[in-house]
């Protein structure tokens, strides 16, 4: 018998955005990009914003069989992550992870 193996990965993400962006951002977040990381097994412990350096944190955790890296692919490669609407990389000046 062999025993599985479970992973954890917690990741702190900041995104720093383009200015006047936030606030769409965070729509964009909610609506779409959260709900596809947790169709995917991520959860999302905690989200806030930082208005005055534009910026948007968030926490993002994995725990499973499945290694952080191919889940990322799958999201960064899934036709839903192509079809947000508008597409969040272009209000991202710079991420720090």
């Amino acid at each position: 018998m062999s025993a599985s193996v479970c992973r954890h990965t917690l990741q702190l993400r900041t995104y720093t955005l383009r200015p006047g962006t936030l606030e769409q951002w965070i729509a964009v977040w909610r609506g779409q990009i959260k709900p596809l990381r947790e169709s995917l097994g991520f959860t999302v412990p905690a989200a806030w914003s930082v208005p005055g350096k534009n910026q948007f944190v968030w926490l993002l955790s994995y725990t499973g069989p499945d290694d952080w890296a191919t889940l990322d692919a799958a999201f960064h490669a899934s036709p839903e992550r192509a079809s947000l609407t508008p597409d969040p990389a272009g209000m991202i000046v710079e991420i720090a992870t």
